[in-house]
């Protein structure tokens, strides 16, 4: 006789993601000089110094995503554009050292050196073991038996006619088996703190397609966040390491951090999240490209923030 199997020995899965916004490790060759992205690399001489004080964070979770803005290419050839954005191949070593394991490229620099910039970027990430997806690609990462769906979306030329990219993707990774869907916009207006209508529009889309987290950046400040239909929208996670500009006049920043409880293949809970202030800069008066977590009043005040802006978002 078959021993019976108690339903309650089905152990739960705890999944742990942590998103953050910007990372452009570059500095534009036409504002050389100062304390650039570039000069504090030369000067470090270690990769481990940009993501030292978050690597713990980042350590200890499941899966941490950012916005990988800018290419890795040895390319020289720089797009006719305000801002170009291209590092040296070995600057891949700043992701690995800092625990991040998957980046999307979806995004208004990926091509800055022209479309043979973007694939060595994929090179240089697939070389390093670091999960890259936007565009056309879409990625399944799996960790402790569990699939996550990772979907890039870059809205800015497109809007809302990036709509059926968005259904098919979500379909696509589900299709693969993906438990968690996460989709990661490109999206907004600069230097604005609250979504617009696309933005809206988009969100909500990609979680009555199925998306289980939905995460944006490009407005280069935080946007609030939204609970839609009892999931996650984080409208933008401002910039993080961040060799775009030497000292932005708006440091603050997020990580934002969801752990999902699976069972039986399933997610049973949206809403343990955790949200963890930070500035782009260990020192308040240079961005010195090392993310710090903000605790005591600099930290009650972006929570606060953040707070601020995100009231009257979610119905």
């Amino acid at each position: 006789e078959l021993p019976s199997v108690s339903i309650d020995t089905v152990e739960d899965i705890r999944i742990t993601i942590s998103a953050a916004g910007d990372c452009t490790f570059a500095t534009d060759v036409n504002y050389a000089g100062g304390p650039t992205f570039v000069a504090k690399y030369n000067e470090v001489q270690d990769p481990s110094y940009f993501l030292r004080n978050v690597q713990e964070i980042f350590a200890n979770d499941d899966l941490t995503i950012v916005n990988f803005e800018g290419t890795l290419t040895n390319l020289t050839t720089r797009q006719d554009k305000q801002f170009a954005f291209r590092g040296d191949p070995s600057y891949v070593n700043i992701l690995t050292a800092g625990s991040v394991e998957a980046v999307n490229l979806a995004n208004n620099h990926s091509r800055d050196y022209g479309m043979q910039s973007l694939e060595d970027t994929r090179h240089y990430l697939t070389e390093a073991g670091i999960t890259h997806f936007g565009y056309d690609q879409t990625a399944i990462y799996e960790v402790k038996g569990v699939k996550i769906g990772l979907i890039g979306i870059y809205v800015l030329p497109d809007g809302l006619g990036r709509m059926q990219q968005l259904q098919q993707h979500i379909q696509k990774v589900e299709s693969e088996g993906a438990v968690i869907t996460v989709v990661n916009f490109h999206w907004g207006i600069e230097r604005e703190y609250y979504p617009n209508d696309v933005q809206k529009q988009l969100a909500h889309a990609a979680i009555d397609n199925g998306a289980d987290l939905v995460i944006g950046e490009h407005p280069h400040v935080l946007q609030g966040i939204e609970v839609y239909n009892g999931k996650q929208i984080v409208y933008s996670m401002g910039n993080f390491c961040f060799g775009g500009n030497k000292n932005p006049s708006d440091k603050d920043s997020m990580i934002f951090q969801q752990t999902f409880t699976i069972r039986d293949g399933k997610v049973l809970n949206y809403d343990e999240v955790n949200i963890i202030p930070c500035s782009i800069s260990s020192v308040s008066n240079v961005n010195n490209y090392q993310p710090t977590i903000l605790t005591g009043t600099e930290g009650e005040r972006v929570m606060g923030k953040i707070n601020e802006i995100s009231t009257g978002l979610s119905e």
